[in-house]
């Protein structure tokens, strides 16, 4: 009877587990929910993504094109997006679509090129990787790491991996999967625009020309309407503009143009400052073997300026251990020209702060013939965050200086390298105080006040101050007498790609945002390294305890077990 009862309460049981499983996976089809248990919180979507993803009103459509054989390291990073993803999926539902393309699913040589081509004129960064086949051939393999994104009738690169020269390739790869929703939603962001803000880069003081401007421009074109505007004195020159960029003056700004600018600013316009503290350029020494860098910043008249916008320009010049180098003729006279590669020291590879989401997860940016800067004033309402700085091993020259080819060869002191990780460039975010408070007569005051406005303070706005104006500067070549850009931030001594042009896309976006976009960058996925050097230290210990030590306890599991139940049958054949 009793064996019944307990019959009939195990079926029961059962058949009570099997009722909730059914309505628990009922129930989800409705209700759907996840709980993020990882400490970095990876897999939770910024309350910007959610936003932008439920608002969808039309398909995206992303191409991934990495997939079959790769390293490792790449094979992590796919799985990173297409959990990512998938993640997107379950926000905006059937608008999120997806597929992943292997470019060498084409076996027709001629064919497969093509396909690599297009992805490249499309705007994917190829990347080469070396494997080793089954008969440990070493052999060479073009992967794109990145994905095109359609939108109705537009599409959009993406490109995931991060390849920074100051950081190891474990680190690249964890910044890489950190930037990934940011690189998602901003693109879905991107291809949603109708209407462009307007950026003004000012002209008619000496700045920067259009061919060494030329794809800074033209990538900024892609997003934002953008013109070259000589003020001229005009108080309404810059109505309608949400950002300005002053790229690398070199002649004063007289009282108007400092004017219109400052109330720009105070009517709660965006502004980007790259101008340099000293007078030197590199072409100067082309025909030469030294020049003199002179003081600039108090020329171009902009000093008093920023200064009351918080900041200082010092008109000085960096020399860092951390540098780009630059072709020199080595060739003694009536010889040939030869030319070899030394370290330039006042080329400073700038260090970008991992703390904001600007400079966050970015390459090390080229700069040249770089000044110092100073945060100054007791302004409350202004925020103000280090974006980029010198090395460890930086030394300070107050102009005027000499500066000659001849250092380029000589070993330098690092005793003489006594600064470290100096600003050059800020971020200031907040309230400002006009640069024309309590200077201008009563009379032009209330004059200016009809025409433009006059304020004071302004409106809670954004600017951003670097102290080297060759920073947003694209080198050019000559092509059959025609001038040709490279990148900005390409290198065309040393052919390596720098992050100046990252750096003033985030810079500008940052600048431009509304929404907060750019802090989805603030995501932070902790890099969970082995320790090479305590593993080869203790290799033969690791080994032992993982491939040896579970043998043992096996076996003393076995041996104990059999004892045990040998022990059993023996007491129970006694007691019979």
């Amino acid at each position: 009877m009793k064996k019944n009862n307990l019959k009939r309460q195990n079926i029961l049981e059962f058949t009570f587990l099997v009722i909730i499983i059914l309505l628990l996976n009922i129930l989800s089809q409705y209700f759907f929910f996840r709980i993020d248990m990882t400490s970095d919180k990876r897999y939770t979507l910024n309350h910007t993504t959610k936003k932008i993803l439920k608002n969808l009103d039309d398909i995206v459509y992303i191409k991934f094109y990495l997939d079959g054989e790769m390293p490792p390291g790449f094979k992590r990073l796919k799985d990173a997006v297409t959990e990512m993803l998938d993640e997107f999926k379950v926000i905006a539902g059937d608008n999120i679509e997806y597929e992943i393309i292997d470019p060498y699913e084409e076996e027709n040589l001629k064919k497969r090129r093509e396909v690599m081509k297009q992805l490249y004129d499309m705007g994917l960064d190829p990347v080469n990787v070396y494997e080793r086949d089954k008969g440990g051939e070493k052999s060479q393999k073009i992967l794109f790491p990145g994905a095109i994104m359609y939108y109705k009738d537009k599409y959009i690169p993406i490109n995931f991996l991060e390849q920074s020269l100051n950081k190891t390739p474990e680190e690249n790869l964890n910044n890489s999967v950190e930037d990934i929703e940011y690189k998602l939603v901003n693109s879905i962001h991107k291809l949603q625009q109708t209407k462009k803000k307007r950026i003004a880069f000012l002209a008619g003081h000496g700045e920067l020309d259009a061919n060494h401007l030329a794809d800074i421009l033209q990538t900024l074109s892609q997003d934002y309407y953008v013109r070259r505007i000589k003020m001229n004195g005009q108080l309404n020159a810059l109505k309608g503009y949400d950002a300005i960029v002053i790229a690398k003056p070199d002649s004063a700004f007289n009282k108007y143009d400092k004017y219109i600018i400052d109330q720009f600013i105070m009517n709660g316009g965006k502004s980007l400052w790259v101008v340099d503290g000293a007078d030197v350029s590199l072409d100067s020494l082309a025909y030469q073997n030294y020049t003199y860098a002179l003081d600039l910043i108090s020329r171009i008249n902009l000093l008093d300026m920023l200064f009351k916008y918080g900041v200082r320009v010092n008109p000085n010049l960096v020399q860092d251990i951390q540098c780009a180098a630059i072709p020199i003729n080595v060739s003694l006279a009536n010889e040939p020209p030869r030319f070899e590669m030394f370290p330039w020291l006042y080329s400073p590879l700038l260090i970008p702060s991992p703390t904001h989401n600007i400079s966050k997860n970015l390459n090390l940016v080229k700069g040249e013939f770089t000044s110092t800067i100073d945060t100054v004033g007791h302004n409350k309402n202004v925020k103000k965050t280090i974006l980029l700085t010198t090395s460890k091993y930086t030394r300070i020259l107050n102009v005027p200086v000499q500066v000659s080819l001849a250092t380029a060869s000589m070993k330098p002191d690092l005793k003489m390298f006594a600064y470290s990780y100096v600003p050059v460039g800020v971020l200031l975010e907040g309230k400002f105080e006009s640069a024309f408070k309590n200077r201008l007569t009563p009379e032009s005051q209330k004059d200016m006040s009809k025409k433009l406005g006059f304020k004071t303070e302004s409106k809670p706005t954004k600017m951003i101050v670097l102290s080297d104006g060759d920073l947003i500067k694209n080198q050019v070549s000559k092509v059959r007498g025609k001038i040709e850009p490279f990148p900005l931030g390409y290198d065309k001594y040393t052919k390596q790609t720098y992050g100046n042009k990252e750096f003033f896309l985030n810079a500008i976006n940052y600048l431009m945002d509304d929404i907060g976009l750019l802090d989805v960058r603030a995501r932070n996925i902790k890099l969970r390294l082995l320790d090479k050097e305590f593993i080869n230290k203790n290799r033969f210990y690791i080994q032992f305890i993982n491939i040896v030590l579970p043998i043992l306890l096996l076996i003393i599991f076995g041996i104990i077990y059999y004892i045990s139940v040998k022990k059993k049958y023996t007491i129970k054949n006694l007691n019979k």
